[in-house]
């Protein structure tokens, strides 16, 4: 695609800002229509059910590594290229921050990506938490808690100045992250018919994952003819919840894809729940709740930092490139997710999100 009449018009860092609402808007609708939620798919496996929960995230984690490895087949996209993948990984910011993550999304009830789309539906329990998580956020990047997160995350680092690629390290063939991702939508599509998901929520979910990969062609686009350097990045929500809450804080912001991204996702998750009817305003049940759920935005916010993404930033974008540091933390977050449930809600008292 020709990018330079439009930079020309408006600019690199508004065109940048304008990707960044494009991929939010795309997965705003498709996470509330297929309600999307790495937390839900975690509670229900630690239950011995293989639901619409894990099934959907299923879809979603396959579908996104299918149509980004595609995009990469195709020339679309260079995941060498990638702001994760050219930087170091931390491995021991992985397990840690990773573990913390999955303990906090159980404890509020949800991921900081579902927070920020119950929020745009009036959920007010998701409001207070997701202002709290992008507070902590902000404070591993740069404030009081960067000291230990920067610590934590030098324990056990990457080699090479550079994050792990598994296809080049394990040297696989070019295509293992496309013909992975196939062998997963298949098992995903396998689940989906045996809990006899809806059409409509396997095309939302789907979506979900081709909005990452939107993320990804977009933003690698426009750095191949911007004048000043373009972060290659896509959908996540631990360094942009920071970076959106801290624009509307300083006095000379700068536009980003960071910025349009969370305002995006809020906006189409709006118009999806309008559309669907879904409107409402929910609070906390009681003192109780409030306090976990505080206590989980807080886990999540330093976990997310420190593991180098979040749900979707790690769990979902970080993993269709084959970051090794990504595929970690991950795996830290079901862990940590399972072990909360087992440990805090093994009763099950508490409602999926």
């Amino acid at each position: 695609m020709d990018l330079v009449p439009l930079i020309d018009h408006i600019g690199e860092a508004p065109t940048a800002a304008l990707f960044g609402l494009i991929t939010g808007l795309l997965f705003g609708v498709a996470a509330q229509r297929s309600r999307f939620c790495l937390r839900a798919a975690t509670v229900e496996f630690a239950r011995g059910r293989m639901g619409d929960r894990v099934a959907v995230w299923l879809l979603t984690f396959s579908t996104a590594m299918v149509w980004v490895q595609g995009a990469q087949w195709l020339g679309l996209f260079d995941s060498a290229d990638a702001r994760m993948m050219a930087v170091p990984g931390t491995w021991s910011g992985a397990v840690i921050g990773g573990l913390l993550f999955g303990v906090g999304m159980v404890l509020a009830r949800g991921c900081s990506g579902r927070l920020l789309v119950l929020a745009a539906t009036g959920n007010l329990r998701s409001i207070v938490s997701g202002l709290i998580f992008a507070v902590v956020a902000q404070m591993s990047l740069h404030g009081w808690l960067a000291p230990l997160r920067d610590y934590l995350a030098r324990l056990w680092v990457t080699p090479g100045g550079r994050n792990v690629d598994l296809a080049a390290a394990l040297r696989l063939p070019d295509q293992t992250g496309l013909v992975m991702g196939i062998a997963l939508a298949a098992l995903a599509l396998a689940v989906s018919l045996r809990n006899k998901i809806s059409y409509r929520t396997l095309v939302f979910a789907s979506g979900v994952g081709f909005a990452v990969a939107v993320g990804w062609v977009l933003t690698f686009s426009l750095a191949q003819v911007a004048f000043e350097p373009v972060s290659i990045n896509s959908a996540t929500f631990s360094g942009p919840s920071a970076n959106t809450l801290m624009f509307f804080l300083t006095p000379n912001p700068v536009l980003e894809f960071d910025i349009g991204l969370i305002p995006g996702v809020f906006i189409g998750a709006f118009l999806a729940a309008l559309w669907g009817r879904e409107l409402k305003f929910e609070g906390f049940d009681n003192a109780g709740n409030m306090r976990r759920a505080m206590i989980g935005a807080v886990l999540m916010g330093f976990g997310a930092m420190l593991a180098g993404g979040c749900a979707i930033g790690a769990g979902v974008t970080g993993t269709s490139i084959l970051t090794g540091t990504a595929w970690l933390a991950l795996f830290c977050m079901w862990v940590g997710a399972m072990l909360t449930d087992f440990v805090v809600d093994q009763s099950g008292r508490h409602a999926l999100a």
